[in-house]
This record gives C-alpha cells, sequence and structure tokens, in this order.
C-alpha cells in the first residue's frame, strides 16, 4: 500500500493521480452523504453536524472486497445492523492497489469536503497526515470512553490508535502478527531441525543450509516481485538480532546511529536470499506460501494470514501437518498489523459513526470480524472458543507479549512518505543486493 503525507490538497492528489484519476474520484465523491431517516441537524460532541435527513445513513470505505476479508466485514455489518437497526448503512468498498485506491479516494474526498462518515486505516503514522491536518475528531471519551475498552487494549495498540496525538483517533478492529516462522513440519524433520530450538536469526541461517543439504526442498520460501515481502523480513530480523529499543531508534530516524547494526542485518537478508525459490522474482507471496503446503519448502516468513491458506487447504492441518513459532530473536514480541477504523471531521453522520465506532470496539464486533478475518481480537478480554487452535496460541501470545512494536511494511511504524522511501530503497536492493547503498538509501529515506 502506498502512502503520500505530504499535505492533503488538490495537487497532491493531481500530482498523484492523474487528471484522469482525479475526475473519476471526484465522480465518486458525489454519491457520498445521501439516504437514510433521521437526525436532528445539532452538532455532536465529536464535531461535525447532520444534514437531518442523512445522520442514520453510515457510509463506510474499504478494501475488503473478498474472500475471509468480506467475510469479516459483512459479519462485522451484521451485528452492528442487529445493534442499530435505525441506521442504514452504505458499504462503499475502493478495492485495487493493496489499499493505495482507497487512499486516494479517501484524501480526494477529504479536499473536497466530502468525507465518507468513516473509512479503514491502518493505524499509527498512517494517520499522520490527517492528524497533522486536523481532519480527525477525538473520540477519547465519545467511543473509548464506553465498554471498558481502555483497559481492554494493551498500550501498544492504544498508542497506535492516538495517530501520534493525545487523544484516541481510531478504533483498531483486528490485529495480524508479523513475526511468525511457519514451515512444514515433515520437511523440517526430514531434516532433522527442530524450529523451536532456533533462537537468533544466524542460527536460522545454519537450518536453512541443513535443509539445502538434507532435502529438495526450498529452505525458504519468499517472493521478491514487490518489496514488502522483503521489508518486513528485514525489520524482523532487526529486531531479532537488534531488539525492539534498537528498531524503535530506526523508525525515529536514527539510521546513522545504527549503521553497524542496520547493514548486519541487510547482511542477514542477503544471505537468507541464496535459500529463496528460484522464481522468487516472479511469484506472489501465497504462491510461495503454497509450497510450504505442497511440502516443496521448509519455512516461510509471513503475517499470519498465512494460516488462512493453510486452513483452506483440505489435508494441511496445524500441529500435525504444519507448525509455527515465533521469527528466532523475537520470543515476547508480538509485531502488530493492524486495521481501524476513524471518524472524520465535517462527518455527514456524526451519531451514525459514533454508534459504529461505538460497536466496532466491543467484545460482541470483534469476535464476529476475526473469526472470520483470520486475525485475533485488539481486546483481550475477547472469548477465543470458536477461532481454533492456531489463533488461540496467537492470541495467548498476544496477551502475554512484553513489547508490541508497529511495522514499516504495514504503514503503522513511519510516515507514508516514508514507508514509500524505504520500500524503494528496497526495490533497489533485491536488483543489486548491495548493503551499501541500501544502507545509505535507508539513511535518506527520512530525509521528507
Amino acid at each position: 500500500m502506498t502512502h503520500d503525507d505530504t499535505p492533503i490538497s488538490r495537487r497532491t492528489i493531481l500530482k498523484t493521480t492523474g487528471a484522469a484519476g482525479a475526475a473519476g474520484l471526484t465522480g465518486l465523491a458525489g454519491c457520498a452523504g445521501d439516504g437514510g431517516e433521521g437526525g436532528d441537524g445539532t452538532a455532536t460532541e465529536d464535531g461535525g453536524g447532520s444534514d437531518g435527513d442523512g445522520d442514520n445513513a453510515l457510509e463506510i470505505v474499504h478494501w475488503w472486497t473478498a474472500g475471509g476479508e468480506k467475510e469479516a466485514l459483512d459479519a462485522l455489518l451484521s451485528g452492528f445492523k442487529e445493534a442499530y437497526p435505525d441506521v442504514e448503512v452504505e458499504n462503499n468498498p475502493a478495492p485495487g492497489g493493496a489499499g493505495s485506491a482507497l487512499d486516494t479516494v479517501i484524501k480526494n474526498r477529504v479536499l473536497n469536503e466530502d468525507p465518507p462518515s468513516t473509512f479503514q486505516i491502518w493505524p499509527g503514522k498512517a494517520l499522520f497526515p490527517y492528524t497533522d491536518a486536523d481532519l480527525l475528531n477525538d473520540i477519547s471519551e465519545s467511543v473509548w470512553g464506553k465498554n471498558d475498552m481502555k483497559s481492554a487494549y494493551l498500550d501498544g495498540v492504544q498508542a497506535a490508535a492516538k495517530g501520534g496525538t493525545e487523544n484516541f483517533v481510531s478504533v483498531p478492529i483486528n490485529i495480524h502478527r508479523l513475526n511468525n516462522l511457519f514451515y512444514n513440519k515433515s520437511v523440517v524433520e526430514s531434516a532433522n531441525v527442530d524450529p523451536e530450538s532456533i533462537n537468533d536469526p544466524n542460527q536460522l541461517l545454519d537450518a536453512l543450509d541443513t535443509i539445502a543439504q538434507e532435502t529438495d526442498a526450498t529452505p525458504m520460501a519468499h517472493q521478491t516481485q514487490s518489496p514488502w515481502s522483503t521489508v518486513q523480513l528485514w525489520e524482523t530480523v532487526f529486531i531479532g538480532e537488534q531488539g525492539v529499543g534498537e528498531f524503535e531508534d530506526f523508525i525515529a530516524g536514527n539510521v546513522e546511529s545504527l549503521e553497524s547494526e542496520v547493514k548486519s542485518s541487510l547482511e542477514r537478508v542477503k544471505s537468507y536470499s541464496e535459500y529463496f525459490p528460484d522464481d522468487a522474482g516472479s511469484i506472489s507471496w501465497d504462491t510461495a506460501n503454497s509450497a510450504v503446503v505442497e511440502g516443496e519448502a521448509a519455512f516461510i516468513h509471513q503475517g499470519d494470514w498465512a494460516a488462512g491458506q493453510y486452513k483452506a487447504s483440505s489435508e494441511f492441518e496445524y500441529d500435525t501437518d504444519w507448525g509455527n513459532t515465533a521469527f528466532p530473536g523475537t520470543s515476547g514480541v508480538y509485531s502488530l498489523v493492524m486495521d481501524s477504523f476513524v471518524f472524520p471531521t465535517n462527518n455527514p453522520s456524526p451519531e451514525a459513526t459514533r454508534k459504529f465506532l461505538t460497536y466496532a470496539g466491543t467484545k460482541d464486533a470483534q469476535r464476529r470480524f476475526n473469526a472470520k478475518k483470520g486475525s485475533i481480537p485488539p481486546r483481550t478480554d475477547v472469548s477465543m472458543d470458536e477461532f481454533g487452535p492456531f489463533l488461540q496460541a496467537q492470541s495467548e501470545d498476544f496477551a502475554n507479549s512484553n513489547e508490541q512494536p508497529t511495522t514499516i511494511a504495514h504503514g503503522t511504524a513511519v510516515r507514508p512518505s516514508v514507508k514509500s522511501n524505504i520500500e524503494s530503497a528496497f526495490a533497489s536492493f533485491l536488483e543489486s543486493w548491495d548493503v551499501d547503498a541500501t544502507y545509505d538509501e535507508l539513511v535518506s529515506a527520512f530525509d521528507v
């Protein structure tokens, strides 16, 4: 997902979308804000006002349009309609571009003073372009003051929900774990490799070499067609080698003080690349992951969405055919990949939006959504009975985690423009595997 965190202006939209794209987005912007009954024409505590005819119409913009993601949203909206039958829901997807299409749609509508009621967005620093411009309402009391939310969310999630401000501006709805190492049990056992005994990223390299020598399987399934998979692999290796504190120094822009540490982790990823599949540059992450399912690859580093692919396979059972462990060196760490909903200013339906965000923060909403999404609830008090053994184990790890860092690859750890620069650096890295040149690009990535 690409972002641009320059000031949200018409010039920005025209520059990033082109005239034709901007014209199309303007057409979409014109369809928001009508429909529904109710509203008293008054402003709410969250800011914004009602037009008197549309305050019971909730427009939600998102990119969840297929598979388990669509099922998850449908389950969420079904529960919301049961809780608030008076609210008419306008489900308005903006799919494509791994979320970049939605980002462009929202920025265009914001500049035209026509925001939707709410929209899906990563929390953390992905929110900064909006909080910098004061375009999100403070929901600390009207939403976060309800349903024991403040006591049910861990500190790392609460911090991300504030978007760099002192107040809550978003409601996280799900959590995926990034620092997983999945493996095919028969492949690693045939090589006499025990994933649970691998304690750091360098030992993982030794295990990959053993797999290569003892089996015909690809040691590490991975795609290099687009840079995001390698960005998330590198940041996880960096945490595994240096710890969360050093990673937080990096995302704060203190790259030059970490030169040896950054170069070491880049060298480690370069070494791993010797064990990637031969077609890594032309496959997608799920194609790479299918090699684990088929017994053609031993390991893959991926977010826990990879387990959804395993679940869909009829004869690939958790703890029998496949397993997972925290990426070596990251035990006790739960790297967070999250989605959230926000309350835009100049809101067309403030009361309906408050109701939806309040519901999204409930145990019922998060149980419905995450059971379908293949993620865990950010609330730690949601029953996991219907989630299955893998997600139950993930939830237990989350509740017991010592640190919950955000992620560069999935938009929460750095500003959107910095993320784009880092992705560019890794795109070059995948072409040259030049550690020194990539380090120099990472230093300059924060010069925005």
